[in-house]
């Protein structure tokens, strides 16, 4: 880099009262000073944080060093040029500083800097240039088109380096290993307060990639070279390597692994590729427990065989017991194929009895799947197998379904998503349905779509968006299984409303209090249960503001309902809740006030009148 050297100006007012003088010389034989108190005036709250860095007072409070009157004279000496040095990077070559220092009662000293910026240096004329083989690239003419620095601006020195470490890294990430700074020139004119800039990159040829060395002997070397992001001869990009290591990562058959690029061949502009990896440990178990207020207390034994053989193939179980869920076995033995890290079949089975509403159901699920991504959409492809047994204890309901579903699930992932676990999708539409044909009971088709987004709206201010709309279609919906009807409310849906308790309800041949249906019952006594209904809608409008120590506020309001009906009135609450952040999850405590429910069957006060605020404990990965 270039500079030019002029006559030095007129020196800066740099003030040291006779007041601070007597002070410091009296306060010699005292004891050193317990601290600095540094006030900075005069510049915009930017060039005060860099002045603060470059400042000795600031370095000598955070070491935590003592300081005596010798000292303090000597930092004092030094406040002059360490202003000068801190205010160039942003353009102002010619500062006017004045300093005090004094102390306190107490022993603190007071330094009080007042600066006066003075003219900046503006650029007069930058040219940027790249050339050489890569010079219509993209990547460069990119960077080119978007200069933090321009003709008439300010100088600043960050943004001239950037420009610098910008073509640097894109020449060194995309395969032009060569690449050179021909020309690096910031020439700067103090008197005239001006600036000029000149860089141009020459870009070299562009490597390619070339071939790609397998060191392990945990699974197929065929399996191994699927999860690649590139191809021998392809034009080298690092972040492809970057995207190898991760996707080799997520499958979890590997430990110690390594994915580096070796030495270029400068003859052939090719870069070798060696990976080497061990093998990670073959079963996992897991053990868990916790709490919910939809859930209640649960508990979680899971067991993973992550290599059944050297094909990839994997083998998962997990049994789950909850108060609502009060027992849960699934399980899934997997098969990578195509692209393993985004494509795979699976067979899966689970046994479950769960509480829906007032109707508890006992269901038996297998069938296979298949799982692949394009683009920024992952579909899976299942088929189930179902058997399903729906009873309850206020009504001699005891039905039996068997039946099979066809289903597909659609869910947007992230850009350049390798297969990696999630804990939510931003949107996830599921459709499903079933046959008479393929012995359902009744011929429906259901569609089911849900979305969620969090706005940054300021800093420490987010826009929480949450939304579920759902519908069935059915010759005869009283014959559909209560595993496929809509429920609403609970911690994930309608806050204030207990979990699944927002439903049509069915009137019963069971009288109110009794356990038998053959004693009479009086007109109009009978009991009333909650079973699902056709449709769903429920939102959510939340407000979350950051507060320190990984802490956060929030309030909300909700709405609401399932419903046979569209049209039917929905179900709103509002509440507030704190936010406790932990590096993968965030903690909610929330409490809901429910401020309208809609009045079911058999249409008592009770029934339509507002339940009391409920709490509500649940985790999410956002915010």
């Amino acid at each position: 880099m270039a500079q030019r050297n002029h006559p030095p100006r007129v020196r800066r007012r740099h003030v040291r009262t006779p007041a601070v003088l007597l002070c410091l010389l009296a306060a010699r034989l005292a004891q050193a000073a317990s601290g600095v108190n540094v006030e900075i005036h005069g510049v915009s709250d930017a060039l005060r944080d860099n002045v603060l860095a470059y400042l000795s007072f600031e370095r000598y409070v955070k070491s935590g060093a003592e300081l005596n009157p010798d000292i303090v004279e000597r930092l004092h000496n030094r406040v002059e040029r360490e202003v000068d040095s801190a205010l160039k990077p942003f353009g102002y070559y010619e500062p006017q500083v004045e300093s005090t220092v004094t102390q306190g009662e107490r022993g603190v000293w007071r330094v009080v800097i007042n600066i006066t910026p003075g003219q900046p240096v503006l650029v007069d004329h930058i040219d940027v240039r790249v050339e050489g083989p890569g010079a219509d690239d993209f990547l460069f003419r990119r960077i080119l088109r978007r200069l933090p620095l321009k003709s008439g601006e300010r100088l600043n020195h960050k943004a001239y380096e950037d420009i610098k470490s910008d073509l640097q890294r894109t020449a060194a990430t995309y395969g032009y290993l060569d690449a050179r700074l021909v020309r690096n020139e910031l020439v700067v004119d103090p008197p005239n307060h001006t600036a000029n800039i000149a860089l141009e990159l020459d870009t070299g040829t562009r490597y390619r990639f070339g071939k790609t060395t397998i060191t392990q002997s945990v699974v197929r070397d065929s399996l191994v070279r699927r999860y690649l992001r590139y191809k021998e001869g392809e034009y080298f990009d690092l972040t492809q390597v970057l995207r190898t290591q991760f996707a080799l990562d997520d499958s979890q058959y590997f430990a110690n692994l390594e994915v580096l690029p070796g030495e270029p061949d400068r003859d052939a502009h090719t870069v070798p590729v060696s990976i080497h990896a061990d093998a990670s440990r073959r079963h996992r178990y897991s053990l868990g427990a916790g709490y919910a207020t939809d859930t209640g207390p649960r508990g979680t034994l899971g067991f993973e065989d992550r290599r059944v053989n050297d094909r990839g193939h994997s083998f998962s179980v997990e049994v789950q017991a909850a108060q609502v869920t009060k027992y849960s076995l699934q399980s899934r033995y997997t098969i990578p194929f195509g692209d393993p890290a985004t494509e795979s079949f699976s067979l899966r089975g689970s046994i479950e009895q769960r509480n829906w509403g007032d109707v508890t159901t006992n269901t038996l699920s297998a069938g296979p799947s298949v799982t692949a991504v394009t683009g920024p959409w992952q579909h899976v492809w299942a088929v189930n197998a179902v058997r399903t047994t729906s009873e309850s204890i206020y009504a001699p309901i005891n039905t039996t379904d068997r039946l099979l579903v066809p289903e597909l699930d659609i869910a947007s992932v992230p850009k350049g998503y390798l297969g990696e676990p999630l804990f939510e999708h931003p949107l996830y539409l599921e459709i499903k349905g079933s046959n008479s044909s393929l012995g359902s009971n009744s011929t429906w088709a259901q569609a089911h779509l849900q979305a969620e987004r969090v706005f940054h709206l300021a800093p420490k201010w987010h826009l929480l968006l949450r939304g579920e709309v759902g519908t069935t279609l059915a010759q005869e919906f009283d014959q559909l299984p209560v595993v496929f009807r809509f429920f609403a409310g609970g911690d994930n849906s309608v806050r204030g409303f207990a979990y699944n308790t927002l439903s049509p309800t069915v009137e019963t041949n069971l009288c109110v209090g009794q356990s038998s249906d053959k004693a009479p019952c009086p007109s109009g006594n009978y009991t009333y249960i909650k079973v699902g209904g056709k449709n769903v809608a429920t939102g959510t409008f939340e407000v979350i503001r950051d507060l320190p120590r990984s802490l956060g506020i929030a309030a909300f309001f909700d709405y609401g309902n399932a419903f046979d009906r569209w049209g039917t009135k929905l179900a709103y609450s509002a509440g507030i809740g704190l936010r406790v952040r932990t590096p993968v999850l965030t903690l909610g405590i929330d409490i809901a006030e429910p401020l309208y429910e809609p009045c079911q069957p058999p249409f008592t006060g009770s029934n339509c009148a507002p339940s009391s605020p409920r709490l509500h404990i649940n985790f999410s990965p956002k915010l």
